[in-house]
């Protein structure tokens, strides 16, 4: 027998999610995984506050612009000058073909790195030669997974954690990857477009490697980091962008060359300047 959950929509849900954060004023919602603009438009009807609106009520549309992707392109060219990764040629693989893998890739592809290999829930799609992005993205756009690619070696969804290439963008679930498989791992450098795709033991582990790997909020904050460029640039896309690739730029290095000097791992590194903004910023405000 079906409970009352299972039978409400996304929508309900949603609503009866934002009434429950309603007075939580610093906690400001925006899209993440099954999520999109027009479920932020639900959130923002209730309790008045969200990112990544519909472009149509004046919000800015953050997957469609490909924010996250973008992000993560700006931040992939700042680590390699840290591991020794040529970008012109970089074999890339991306767990996780959604919107921000996908835009991911094609940011990437324009700076001459070739797509190897691309997951989703239902396999791997693997072509030592390259993956045609764009005919991956339309399967993609019309409901189909990446073992629909015609040209490729189909494997199961896992095997995209073992395969040799010099850049991963793990951009699917937390906690993928593992001390049980990431002796799996054969790459040089790793930007998390997920959230905590890595358990703690697993970037250990990297480390000690020596696989560069840059953690998810200095890697995939292009959404969120977007949405207050665009505010501060008055509103301006082209501004927005701009102070975005300069904002993650910065960050990335501040954390890279922090690790170099001290050998601290990046997270280790990126988590203690946030608490010294955080600090800093509470002192605004007392």
């Amino acid at each position: 027998m079906k409970s009352s959950r299972d039978s409400a929509t996304p929508e309900i849900l949603l609503r009866t999610f934002a009434r429950a954060i309603k007075d939580i004023n610093e906690y400001i919602p925006g899209p993440d995984m099954g999520t999109d603009e027009r479920c932020m438009a639900w959130l923002k009807s209730e309790i008045g506050r969200a990112v990544a609106l519909p472009q149509e009520i004046g919000g800015i549309p953050l997957d469609e612009i490909g924010a996250a992707g973008f992000g993560l392109n700006v931040c992939t060219e700042v680590a390699s000058n840290y591991c020794n990764v040529n970008l012109e040629g970089a074999r890339i693989v991306i767990q996780g073909f959604s919107s921000v893998g996908q835009q991911a890739a094609r940011f990437l592809a324009a700076k001459g790195t070739v797509l190897i290999a691309a997951a989703d829930s239902q396999g791997t799609i693997f072509n030592p030669k390259g993956i045609n992005i764009e005919q991956l993205s339309r399967l993609k756009s019309v409901g189909k997974t990446v073992i629909d690619y015609a040209d490729g070696q189909k494997l199961n969804k896992d095997a995209v954690i073992g395969i040799t290439c010099d850049i991963l963008i793990p951009a699917a679930r937390p906690d993928v990857i593992d001390s049980d498989n990431i002796d799996q791992l054969q790459t040089k450098l790793v930007l998390q477009g997920a959230n905590i795709p890595f358990t703690e033991k697993a970037e250990r582990i990297c480390d000690q490697r020596n696989i560069l790997v840059v953690p998810d909020f200095i890697a995939n904050g292009g959404g969120r980091n977007l949405w207050g460029s665009k505010k501060n640039a008055g509103g301006s896309k082209k501004n927005a962008f701009q102070a975005l690739e300069k904002k993650i730029c910065h960050n990335s290095t501040l954390v890279l060359e922090t690790d170099i000097k001290t050998g601290i791992q990046p997270r280790k590194v990126a988590v203690e300047i946030a608490k010294r903004r955080a600090c800093t910023v509470r002192k605004w405000w007392e």
